[in-house]
């Protein structure tokens, strides 16, 4: 049986909730609602889910909360896409900040949301062009870091995970596969979010200095991921496939 994309819509509007879920329902998509982080949780647990429709301002835990909370969960591979009725570029780097994988502002047309959770469910699944990872050699080795593909997360030299949300690990993807070799930010927005999610190249910058943080990277003279510039950025390392008992 082909397997239905299941989206989980996270609103405290029972109109917009139920206007979301029926139209995603007449285009071949199974949904689950929920009005507040406590239903949202109690989804996760007995359900799979594909994407997360999630509304920033609630009450009680507000969308950032609860974004903040999936990506330090077992739960965080699970994009997010943010649903707002704010439309200022702050709000928009904060949702980022917190995980979100992509951003849509209220009032908005259903066939606009249902364009981006195509275009985020197609990035999720997309494999990287240059390395076929398997269950056999799923470590990437650069540095003193490695990234498990499987489980999404960066190992340290200790075995330590840190974890990643969903367009940083698309990101650190995207650099392990093109190692030394310059890419400018159009080129990054086209491999980790896609032009049809309308992102804006700031979104780029907010993330390559996440990925410092979590590489322990200093922005000021970085070893991992170098900014070149007028032109973008580069990841100054060579990459190595191990296979998963190296």
């Amino acid at each position: 049986m082909d397997h239905v994309d299941h989206i989980l819509v996270v609103d405290d509007d029972h109109d917009i909730r139920e206007m979301v879920a029926d139209y995603l329902r007449k285009n071949g998509f199974r949904t689950s609602l929920a009005a507040d982080g406590r239903e949202m949780r109690a989804i996760l647990d007995t359900n799979a889910v594909d994407l997360i429709v999630l509304d920033l301002m609630m009450p009680g835990d507000d969308g950032l909360v609860l974004s903040r909370n999936l990506r330090a969960s077992k739960h965080k591979a699970i994009p997010v896409i943010m649903l707002t009725a704010r439309d200022d570029a702050t709000d928009r780097i904060i949702g980022l900040e917190m995980g979100a994988d992509d951003y849509i502002t209220k009032p908005f047309s259903p066939r606009e949301l249902l364009a981006r959770i195509n275009a985020v469910i197609r990035r999720t699944r997309m494999l990287p062009p240059n390395l076929q990872v398997t269950e056999a050699s799923r470590l990437l080795e650069f540095g003193q870091w490695r990234l498990d593909t499987t489980a999404r997360h960066l190992l340290d030299q200790q075995g330590t995970a840190v974890a990643l949300s969903g367009a940083e690990f698309r990101l650190l993807r995207v650099f392990l596969d093109h190692p030394q070799r310059v890419l400018s930010r159009d080129q990054l927005l086209s491999l980790t979010q896609g032009r049809e999610a309308e992102l804006f190249d700031r979104s780029i910058d907010l993330l390559v200095s996440r990925l410092r943080q979590r590489l322990k990277d200093d922005p000021r003279e970085p070893s991992y991921i170098k900014t070149v510039r007028s032109e973008g950025y580069v990841f100054s390392l060579p990459v190595t496939l191990l296979d998963e008992g190296a």
